[in-house]
């Protein structure tokens, strides 16, 4: 009966020491997203295409496929799923038995005056055979230790492990859709370079062809030196900016390559049908799909419910760990009576119960941090939500007004490339004089550029509604 009441005060004194857990508020996601963007959608999504369907240009798919392979940043990225995945490993193993092999040996001597010694030395190990002053001893066995994971709080510690390396997952994934819109964006921007160049020597030489005309009009007396050096002015101007143009070219060639992982070399690429490209139609789908294709959102879900577990792993410290140990092996003084059985074997076992008493309030502030960082968790879950679904309707809207802009700048250009030679030959006629040609021939050059640059634009812009949409995964 008295180890009955003892067993009873043990357990009711843990429990009274597990009853004093402090209370949370934990908050609850939000995860309602609007029906529609605010057009006439259906379920077709663009980011259901692996990039090699999306991308038709086969060079822009080589540069793409290589930057996977070799893109340092993205190789580091996979490294950390390398390390969330043992992380799963780890704590799975911790809520198994631990069993270590011990070994050993050694020797002992006693003092013979003292009460050991003078205890021994009256000891016979057989008849006729007395112990020796010095003693030997060798022992081989097994130790086995045990938290018993009454609480879960060790299974719930490899649940946050595992939730965590989805996370990681979700971040590759992510990471590989940022890479592939980097890529393409970057290679849209070198050949747009390229194009921007060609007009500039084209423009230069209509220029120089039109300083010629001004030159012998300056001979024939009907224009004065002014006019010539005005157009001299002009065709160094632009001889100047391809050099600007040249280094831009450079530096987004180079931005290309390090993307791609490797050193500055020439990059293949189709330039001369720039201006013909015609932007894809990006089917959006609708707000909800955004939940399943976006790896930042499953990533944000992910790190959520990882919070959620951890809360629980930190309120398991509150209750009293439960431990078992045992030992067993043989041991004895002379290696010939080492495996006698079972008069050399050892073996003990003990359980015992832990809890916390002095250092609670270390637990507690674990426990409110481990709160605090769930209701983090949830905000950044909704944040992410509604940074996707705005940045869906921002490249939506970019779209559609560089679809209109650009055929208004195609128009301009027209226009102004016909009037080039309309200005000289009203010149030749003195209906005009050399400041509307210099003027004319300004406005059409900047026109071109202000085209490729929008068309530029277009493309970037699919790429990007691509990407928002959770596209480049595959």
């Amino acid at each position: 009966m008295k180890n009955i009441y003892q067993i009873i005060l043990i357990t009711c004194f843990f429990a009274m020491l597990s009853s004093c857990i402090p209370s949370i508020t934990s908050k609850k996601v939000n995860k309602n997203v609007p029906s529609s963007y605010g057009i006439n959608s259906d379920s077709s999504n663009a980011a259901k295409l692996s990039w090699k369907k999306f991308f038709t240009d086969s060079a822009l798919v080589k540069l793409i496929d290589t930057a996977l392979a070799n893109n340092q940043r993205f190789n580091m990225i996979l490294q950390d799923i390398i390390i969330a995945n043992n992380q799963i490993k780890a704590r799975k193993g911790a809520y198994l038995p631990f069993v270590r092999l011990f070994g050993g040996g050694g020797i002992d001597k006693s003092g013979r005056y003292t009460s050991m010694g003078a205890l021994e030395n009256n000891l016979q190990i057989t008849p006729g055979n007395p112990k020796p002053e010095v003693m030997p001893n060798i022992f081989l066995g097994a130790n086995v230790a045990w938290q018993v994971d009454v609480w879960k709080q060790l299974r719930n510690a490899k649940k946050s492990a595992l939730y965590n390396y989805f996370a990681s997952v979700e971040g590759k994934n992510f990471a590989a859709t940022i890479l592939v819109s980097e890529v393409a964006q970057s290679y849209y921007e070198l050949i747009a370079l390229d194009n921007q160049l060609e007009i500039l020597k084209a423009n230069i030489e209509i220029q120089k062809n039109a300083l010629e005309i001004i030159i012998l009009q300056k001979k024939a007396g009907t224009v004065t030196e002014l006019a010539v050096l005005r157009f001299e002015a002009e065709v160094a101007k632009n001889n100047s900016r391809q050099y600007y143009v040249q280094q831009k070219i450079i530096e987004t060639e180079n931005k290309l390559n390090f993307l791609l992982g490797r050193f500055p070399k020439k990059i293949d690429r189709k330039s001369a049908e720039f201006l013909d490209l015609t932007p894809s139609i990006v089917a959006n789908g609708i707000p909800s799909q955004l939940l399943e294709n976006r790896p930042d959102i499953k990533a944000a879900e992910n790190l959520m419910s990882a919070a959620n577990v951890d809360v629980k792993v930190a309120k398991a410290n509150f209750y009293p760990l439960v431990n078992i140990t045992g030992n067993i092996g043989y041991e004895a003084f002379s290696p010939r009576y080492f495996l006698s059985t079972p008069q050399s074997i050892l073996a003990n076992m003990a359980g015992g119960l832990v809890a916390p008493l002095i250092n609670r309030n270390a637990i507690k502030a674990d426990y409110n941090a481990a709160n605090a960082r769930q209701i983090q968790a949830v905000y950044n879950y909704e944040r992410t939500v509604i940074n996707a679904y705005t940045e869906v309707v921002n490249n939506q809207s970019n779209i559609d007004n560089l679809l209109k802009s650009y055929d208004f700048k195609a128009k301009q250009v027209k226009a102004l490339t016909r009037s080039i030679d309309i200005s000289i030959s009203l010149f030749k006629s003195a209906l005009a004089d050399y400041v509307e040609i210099l003027f004319t021939q300004r406005d059409a050059l900047e026109s071109k550029m202000e085209l490729v640059e929008t068309k530029k634009q277009q493309m970037n812009a699919v790429v990007k509604m691509y990407q928002v949409l959770g596209g480049g995964v595959k």
